[in-house]
């Protein structure tokens, strides 16, 4: 799949982040794994994202991050696109990137480097030692502490044309709307929020129609359906949806920093498609927070 490929498959339908499933003593487990994307891929989602952020790449070492794009390459060929998760340091996320191009992925979410601050110099450096690095396209993910302006990001459009993607984790409106003006459709533009349900038809008035879904994990219909009401402009589906799931949903996920990541695998325990634990430094649920996640899994109906 060459970039603009990938570029077209960004621009239309929703995306999601598997969690990545580990054992009990915290181990990559691969048949677990394999068997989580065989029941997500026919739910109608654009492309999987392994190891990204949900898939908690920043807990994975070098050593088993090819085993895990591999499973998802081997699991999904023939049923939908997989792009790679790649980040921190500026040469690991060249040998994250390198590697699964070697496994055949359709590309990368280019995830931020991490701990240190970084002048728009710096973080052009970066991102354009990363695209040159491959030939597949690159996505860049705009959060924490990788912030790039509307100016830097033309000046990465000029010189890296397999970068084709910009997503967005910071939410300032102006921001947005200002690369937008700038860089038209240079780039397909992705929503990537923690629970971007709550961002969705704000993003999609900015020209950020597509997003991904992290709730997909547990709830692929509910997600589908939420996508599909965003689409289709059906306020009503999307309000309901809003008030009587995703705002209490928000109040579990916002009790404990990190969360956002460990109530997706708690999700998915419940509907019976258990990950295993998250990696320290994130802490999982608490049995009374489960007991209240559970009761609003139920009210959705059947998955």
């Amino acid at each position: 799949m060459n970039p603009q490929e990938l570029k077209s498959i960004m621009s239309q339908g929703l995306l999601s982040f598997p969690v990545t499933d580990f054992d009990a003593n915290g181990d990559f487990n691969a048949k677990g794994y394999a068997a989580r994307l065989e029941w997500l891929a026919p739910y109608g989602a654009s492309a999987l994202f392994a190891a990204g952020g949900t898939g908690e790449f920043f807990s994975l070492t070098g050593d088993e991050y090819p085993s895990i794009i591999q499973t998802a390459v081997e699991t999904c060929r023939g049923k939908v696109p997989i792009i790679a998760g790649a980040g921190g340091p500026t040469r690991f996320a060249i040998q994250c990137a390198q590697e699964a191009e070697r496994q055949g992925v359709h590309g990368i979410l280019l995830l931020p480097h991490y701990l240190t601050e970084a002048g728009q110099e710096g973080l052009i450096a970066h991102v354009e030692a990363v695209c040159k690095s491959v030939k597949f396209g690159v996505i860049v993910y705009n959060r924490n502490v990788c912030k790039l302006t509307p100016e830097s990001l033309a000046i990465l459009a000029e010189r890296c044309p397999n970068l084709i993607g910009f997503k967005d984790g910071v939410g300032d409106i102006e921001t947005m709307s200002s690369i937008y003006m700038k860089m038209g459709d240079r780039f397909a533009y992705l929503g990537g929020l923690p629970t971007a349900e709550v961002y969705a038809a704000a993003y999609k008035a900015l020209g950020t129609p597509v997003y991904s879904s992290a709730v997909f994990n547990f709830i692929p219909k509910t997600a589908m359906q939420f996508y599909e009401a965003v689409r289709t402009d059906d306020m009503a589906t999307q309000h309901r949806l809003l008030k009587d799931f995703f705002m209490p949903y928000l109040d579990i996920r916002n009790k404990v920093p990190g969360y956002g990541v460990s109530i997706i695998k708690a999700g998915a325990k419940l509907v019976g498609h258990d990950a295993g634990p998250v990696r320290a430094p994130l802490t999982d649920l608490k049995p009374h927070e489960m007991e209240q996640l559970a009761a609003l899994i139920q009210s959705l109906g059947p998955q």
